[in-house]
């Protein structure tokens, strides 16, 4: 390739907003010359390293407005732990159609049963899908809703949340609020319902959300907004790290025997 044309291609690749072509294709020129590729090839290969770049780009991008735990995966989830249901709905949840459907998902079980790492890891696994993702912790969201309520502005937080695809709310229920911040809960789930996927953990049952939302009424209009298209996962299991606690303190006995 002539000194003449080589930065003018640059700076028209640049323009067009192709940084990979911009950066690879004196070096696939290069290769291709010698192996004597024809220029479809050349081409292709190039359309490739771009492609592939734009979508490591992207899942950066979500994986960062997700705020998704870092070290709650599936490759650090024992879903050997799982009962066998909810291993066969956890496969079908990775396919990630369920966001297509606008389904909702609502994990239940006791503390330290896993139910915020697995909803985390589907999570994780969904961004690497290309899907936008937002994980919060109920508390710290319904304090979000309200700052914006009180500044007049629920509206417009609401139309932001609902640019992400699945939101998933942590632990509802876990800590009581007021029947004003469960009215904003009540909002955001009202705004979403049949338009995009919430993703729920809890360690309250259903008969038992009228602590949450205060109201008989706001409780049955919420649970029925939920379920009305959604997958259910019971981890009705142990403690996690109760069993984990234990494993390592039966090895300390074991190495000191």
């Amino acid at each position: 390739m002539s000194n003449v044309i080589k930065p003018l291609l640059s700076q028209c690749l640049r323009q067009l907003h192709l940084p990979s072509f911009s950066a690879n294709f004196a070096a696939q020129g290069a290769i291709a010359a010698n192996e004597g590729w024809p220029y479809d090839q050349y081409l292709l290969n190039l359309c490739e390293m771009e492609i592939s770049q734009r979508q490591t780009r992207k899942v950066t991008r979500l994986l960062i407005a997700s705020r998704l735990p870092a070290g709650k995966t599936l490759s650090s989830f024992d879903r050997t732990r799982l009962p066998a249901p909810v291993n066969r709905k956890l496969d079908v949840l990775l396919e990630g159609d369920f966001l297509e459907r606008r389904e909702n998902v609502l994990a239940f079980g006791n503390p330290g049963s896993g139910k915020t790492h697995l909803i985390a890891a589907l999570g994780h696994e969904l961004v690497q899908k290309g899907k936008s993702v937002y994980f919060a912790t109920c508390s710290l969201l319904v304090q979000r809703l309200l700052k914006a309520k009180a500044e007049l502005t629920l509206e417009k937080e609401l139309r932001r949340l609902d640019k992400f695809d699945a939101l998933l709310i942590d632990d509802i229920g876990y800590v009581q609020h007021t029947r004003e911040e469960m009215e904003v809960l009540f909002t955001l789930l009202a705004y979403r319902y049949e338009l995009r996927s919430v993703l729920i953990t809890s360690n309250l049952v259903f008969s038992q959300w009228e602590k949450i939302f205060k109201d008989p009424m706001t409780t049955a209009a919420a649970i029925d907004r939920l379920v009305h298209h959604s997958i259910i996962l019971e981890l009705n299991m142990a403690s996690y790290r109760m069993a984990t606690a234990q494993k390592s303190k039966t090895r300390e006995v074991t190495a000191k025997a």
